[in-house]
């Protein structure tokens, strides 16, 4: 934040006003890069506080929105914004696919279960399972690791497409 406004004290996640950050969050969009970025910075610093603006930020028609909104929730890391951002493995924007993808590896564990559900209610979404390859790739050190691995396997190879979600279930079962 700004150097006039003071220090947000641990555990007040009340202590920004939603105006503000509803005003933050507009810059995100805009042409001025160095503006962008330092609205960026400052709903970061902000926190989770941030996360429901951004996440409704995630479903703006402007990429750029977009995009901003994905590195901030990635920067962030509350699993609160999960669901948006594995919606957001099926952009149309690459980098957008990019940003969710590394901050649902960034979340963690609790990223596996809703890309799951996903790979088994969009099997036809390539961008999805692209993305699902990248977060579930590096997530195979986590606790699902023997789990994921024919999964991953699956998503590798095109001949096992149709297979995906049958696996994904599969996963998602025993894993629940």
């Amino acid at each position: 934040m700004s150097k006039d406004k003071p220090a947000r004290s641990p555990g007040r996640d009340d202590f920004y006003d939603k105006s503000d950050i509803s005003s933050l969050v507009s810059l995100l969009g805009g042409k001025d890069g160095v503006k962008r970025i330092k609205a960026r910075a400052d709903l970061v610093d902000i926190g989770r506080p941030a996360v429901d603006a951004l996440v409704s930020a995630m479903k703006d028609r402007n990429q750029t929105m977009r995009w901003e909104a994905a590195k901030a929730l990635g920067q962030i890391r509350d699993p609160k914004s999960i669901d948006a951002l594995v919606t957001a493995l099926r952009d149309k924007l690459f980098d957008v696919r990019w940003l969710a993808a590394e901050a649902l590896i960034g979340i963690g564990d609790k990223s596996v279960k809703p890309i799951l559900q996903a790979l088994i209610d969009y099997p036809e979404s390539e961008e999805l399972r692209e993305g699902a390859h990248h977060v579930l790739h590096d997530l195979v050190t986590s606790r699902y690791r023997d789990d994921l691995k024919p999964l991953i396997a699956a998503l590798e190879d095109l001949t096992f497409t149709l297979d995906i979600p049958i696996r994904a279930k599969k996963i998602l079962k025993a894993i629940s």
